[in-house]
């Protein structure tokens, strides 16, 4: 059997924490008087960290110094972190745990490729760790999404070739990074938003699993 790299992205893929990055990002802005909506958020998706404040800063035409900044990353990080404390596998997505089960069935490599700095934990929290042969997060990488350094880096620790590897992505940036990694990208939400990814699903519910073989086989 052909051997493929498998890289999921975290937030809006395997957990749903987009939804705890929103209340810790929703927070800050309210200190600053900037209106953050959920429309907003759309913005944040895939994209680090340091780039959401500047978008946020951005929003509000709000100038602020390097020290600020620092302070309100670090304060975003520490509310976010308080929403993840009670974390558990009911936060896995539906029908993630399908398809993980089934890679690993069939001993096909499994990478995480995350602009999350949380990565691990939350991984464990949800028990889901043992899963994947890879991880690389905002830990690992300089550049964010839409540049494919954190796919590359997955497929380089899993031994597969870029065209080898697919990518499971929630995002624009994340769909885009898989383009120009030459990586086979797959879209979990709208069409409407992920038209740029090969194939396109509303959720892991509607991914069969032999949809996944034939992956494998091509």
């Amino acid at each position: 059997m052909n051997k493929k790299a498998f890289i999921f992205d975290l937030d809006g893929v395997i957990v749903d924490t987009a939804k705890y990055h929103f209340l810790a990002w929703q927070k800050i802005a309210k200190e600053l008087n900037i209106d953050f909506t959920l429309e907003h958020n759309e913005l944040l998706k895939g994209v680090s960290r340091v780039r959401s404040l500047d978008i946020i800063l951005e929003l509000g035409k709000v100038k602020a110094s390097q020290e600020d900044k620092n302070k309100w990353l670090i304060q975003k990080n520490e509310d976010y972190l308080t929403y993840l404390v009670d974390m558990d596998e009911s936060e896995i997505l539906p029908g993630v745990f399908t398809i993980l089960k089934f890679l690993k069935e069939k001993n096909q490599p499994v990478a995480l490729g995350s602009a999350s700095k949380n990565a691990r934990p939350i991984l464990e929290k949800t028990g889901i760790l043992s899963y994947f042969d890879a991880i690389v997060d905002g830990n690992d990488v300089t550049n964010a999404k839409p540049d494919p350094e954190v796919f590359l880096t997955a497929a380089k620790l899993l031994n597969i070739s870029p065209e080898n590897a697919l990518v499971f992505e929630d995002s624009v940036a994340g769909v885009q990074a898989a383009n120009i990694g030459k990586m086979t990208s797959i879209g979990i939400g709208e069409e409407s938003i992920l038209h740029e990814a090969k194939y396109i699903f509303k959720d892991f519910i509607a991914i069969d699993t032999n949809f996944i073989e034939e992956l494998i086989r091509k």
